[in-house]
């Protein structure tokens, strides 16, 4: 069975561990360590059990003698200010999932490595392409691991939401240019009333009062895995007053023309079968983004809000469960990682 451990256990790290065992892969993808340096163990235990967002915990959640009792197994627990002072390499482990957003540059990566993690799967996009040996968006370029890496990223939850669908439209139409809008649900670097935390002087604001603009590295993304799109497309992001689901206010210029039946069916279609099945969704429901609320997709495109300017000019609405489309893509990952591997040591 392959063993993994979780660095960082916050958001993303618990829902990493929830979605696991939703998936009911917790039988063959074994967790055998959590880092976290920030909570102690009750209270790591309490906010595995229950979440305001996403409900209560499927399986029994405790503590006992240093680890986190989950459905019947126990999961030792460090509190090491710096990962990098855990002996990963003593638990016979396959992969570290690195869930603490705490880095940027492959040195600090390289440091989980020399502690003994033999690959390590990190949770955001890296400073740049250079510090990671891929960056993988499930269904997009997945099948290009072939084991041998050591550092990969699973994106962002962003680019795991649009990069599908502009696959899909660059294919069909052909993009000359675009530009995106994130809408982002608010996210625990912000505070509920203003302080002074943050230096950038937007994110002092209140996250419950305001629509905050922030910085966005979704263009650099879309770069990244699309390079045939490179410098057409531009992004800004705002963060806005919900707990959970964000959306894509999503504007294309085509490189021929089209109509609104045109597009949705190529998207509809894409969604419906082939490598995209199941990770892009497709709806033309009346839908509020509450409704996409434990949505385990990447995006889901909302083809009633499609709208064609002259032939070419297209706008999209994509909703996506920021925290739990991405969590199950992180597990998607890892667990194609791993297949590449088998046995073969780093």
């Amino acid at each position: 069975m392959p063993r993994i451990a979780i660095n960082g256990y916050g958001r993303i790290g618990r829902c990493v561990l929830r979605a696991l065992h939703e998936r009911g892969w917790q039988q063959w993808l074994q967790v055998v360590a959590i880092d976290e340096p920030a909570a102690d163990l009750p209270s790591m235990a309490y906010l595995t059990r229950f979440d305001s967002t996403h409900g209560r915990f499927p399986a029994e959640v405790g503590v006992e003698d240093g680890a986190l009792l989950v459905g019947g197994r126990a999961i030792p627990v460090f509190h090491a200010r710096d990962a990098c002072e855990v002996d990963w390499g003593a638990l016979g482990l396959d992969l570290l999932l690195e869930c603490s957003g705490s880095f940027q540059q492959r040195a600090q990566a390289d440091r989980y490595l020399a502690a003994g993690a033999p690959r390590v799967l990190v949770s955001h996009p890296l400073a740049s392409a250079a510090d990671v040996d891929a960056t993988i968006v499930y269904g997009v370029n997945h099948e290009r691991l072939d084991g041998s890496e050591r550092v990969v990223s699973a994106a962002s939850c962003t680019t795991n939401a649009i990069v599908p669908v502009l696959r899909v439209l660059h294919a069909a139409f052909g993009i000359r240019h675009g530009h995106i809008t994130t809408l982002h649900s608010v996210m625990n670097d912000q505070p509920l009333l203003d302080g002074y935390h943050q230096a950038d002087l937007r994110r002092t604001r209140s996250a419950m009062q305001s629509i905050v603009p922030v910085s966005t590295g979704l263009a650099r993304g879309i770069d990244r895995l699309m390079p045939e799109l490179h410098g057409r497309i531009e992004t800004k992001a705002v963060r806005v007053p919900t707990l959970n689901v964000s959306a894509l206010d999503t504007t294309l210029q085509l490189a021929r023309d089209s109509s609104v039946a045109e597009v949705n069916a190529a998207l509809r279609a894409a969604a419906g079968a082939g490598p995209l099945a199941g990770l892009l969704g497709y709806t033309e429901l009346p839908h509020a983004s509450t409704d996409f609320n434990h949505d385990a997709r990447s995006g889901v495109v909302d083809g009633s809000l499609t709208r064609l300017s002259g032939a070419r000019l297209v706008n999209l609405l994509i909703w996506f469960d920021n925290e739990w489309g991405f969590a199950n893509r992180m597990l998607d990952v890892a667990a194609h990682w791993l297949g590449r591997v088998n046995t073969r040591s780093p």
